[in-house]
């Protein structure tokens, strides 16, 4: 199966959903989508159609590049970890690669509340990714 076919169904929501930028491109047996979602619900919406088609995001064949609008609305949260670094991950799971850390007591912006366990952040360097909500306060 080829890789369009087998990540149809993201891309098509990808386009429903009004990701601008939106460029699909296979090269070296993996599948890139890059984009801007208008929100961080947009964005966590694609990650769940993400799991549903690869569980565990195992096999290593896609490349789901797509960051929120930077004019989207956000609130602000405090990293509370006990004193070390929190890890920001481009998707939601232990699992997932390193894109940033945000230091003990930063205070970073809010996306979106994807789930229970991983909030999508961004940090002031304009790192994007998820962070474990047992890590984070809301502020205010």
């Amino acid at each position: 199966m080829a890789l369009q076919d087998k990540y149809k169904q993201l891309t098509d929501a990808a386009l429903a959903a009004g990701i601008t930028d939106l460029n699909v491109v296979e090269q070296g047996g993996v599948l890139h989508i890059d984009g801007t979602a208008p929100s961080g619900t947009v964005k966590d919406q694609l990650w769940d159609i993400f799991g549903q088609i690869d569980p565990n995001f195992a096999t290593g064949d896609l490349i789901l590049n797509v960051n929120v609008s930077t004019s989207a609305a956000v609130t602000k949260v405090r990293v509370t970890t006990e004193s070390s670094n929190l890890n920001i991950r481009k998707g939601p799971g232990t699992d997932q690669p390193i894109v940033g850390k945000a230091a003990h007591g930063e205070v970073i912006t809010l996306v979106s509340q994807s789930s229970a366990q991983w909030w999508l952040v961004r940090t002031d360097d304009g790192e994007e990714g998820y962070a474990f909500t047992q890590y984070l306060t809301p502020e205010g």
